[in-house]
């Protein structure tokens, strides 16, 4: 499959269990006994208004739900615990890290990554129920879902693929500063129908604070992987990314929430390529700047 499935998203059908429900993962009348179990994993910080959604999307197919808090001021731990999950806090240590740490307290090997603004659809968690109760599981696949977006209340037509299903005695999410991925290679990985939807849209100015700080995170990475500014890609890589968004992932079909999230992109890319600059310019001071009166 490629990296983005293309299909129509309407509301979405999210899987449902009640706060109160007591246990987790029970079988259904008339389905196959699990024969493996798996714990559900969601680190989180500051995420009170939808981490119950996220833990209560797991509840049908999980039985075991942890919640790593990285220090919340607000009352994420408390939402999360009430909707029936364990809940750890640890102080943030950056994403892949924090997902690692997460996997490390895991009650059960097989984990499930979910983000605390996402929340599993209904045919994801029937499809990773079934895949519990086959007798054969290969330790070292590990499974994508297809993730749809939204922004405005408009669902993307196109979903990306990420690996989320693992053993964590055989995998590890990779060490880098964003965008982390277990670290599985492209034949060990299968592919689970349904979907996981991203509520990540709260408002603009939200995501442009989280688009300041994710794209600091992907010069870092540049940075420290060698990549230096270009003045070449600086030109071509934001209408590039234009292209791409609106374009060839179909944006242009969602009406003014494709072209302001393609116009978005953007300035992610223009962003990201002058902060590798900054850390340039930074790296190469060897002095507080001085007056003009002040130099020779």
């Amino acid at each position: 499959m490629n990296e983005h499935s293309t299909f129509r998203a309407g509301f979405p059908e999210i899987a449902k269990a009640s706060p109160g429900t007591e246990g987790l993962a029970s079988a259904a009348p008339g389905t196959a006994k699990p024969v493996r179990s798996l714990t559900a994993l969601i680190i989180a910080q500051d995420e009170e208004d939808c981490i119950a959604r996220a833990v209560l999307s797991c509840r049908p197919f999980a039985d075991e739900i942890l919640v790593v808090d990285g220090g919340s001021r607000d009352g994420t731990a408390d939402a999360a615990r009430e909707a029936g999950a364990r809940v750890l806090v640890n102080a943030w240590p950056g994403y892949a890290r924090q997902r690692n740490f997460a996997a490390e307290h895991a009650g059960e090997d097989w984990v499930f990554f979910i983000d605390a603004d996402e929340a599993v659809g209904s045919e994801l968690a029937e499809a990773i129920t079934a895949w519990k109760a086959r007798p054969e599981a290969d330790p070292l696949q590990a499974f994508a879902v297809t993730r749809m977006n939204n922004f405005f209340d408009t669902w993307w037509t196109k979903g990306e693929r990420q690996v989320r299903l693992y053993n964590r005695r055989q995998h590890r999410i990779r060490n880098v500063l964003v965008h982390e991925t277990p670290d599985a290679t492209p034949d060990q990985i299968v592919q689970l129908p349904g979907r996981l939807w991203h509520f990540g849209f709260r408002s603009v100015g939200n995501l442009v604070m989280r688009f300041n700080r994710y794209t600091g995170l992907e010069a870092e990475k540049a940075y420290l992987g060698g990549r230096r500014f270009s003045l070449f890609r600086l030109m071509w890589r934001p209408p590039a990314r234009f292209v791409q968004q609106y374009l060839v992932h179909r944006l242009c079909r969602e009406g003014m929430a494709g072209f302001s999230a393609s116009v978005l992109w953007v300035f992610y890319e223009v962003f990201t390529e002058i902060k590798l600059y900054e850390l340039q310019w930074q790296a190469r001071r060897t002095a507080p700047p001085q007056t003009p009166e002040a130099l020779p």
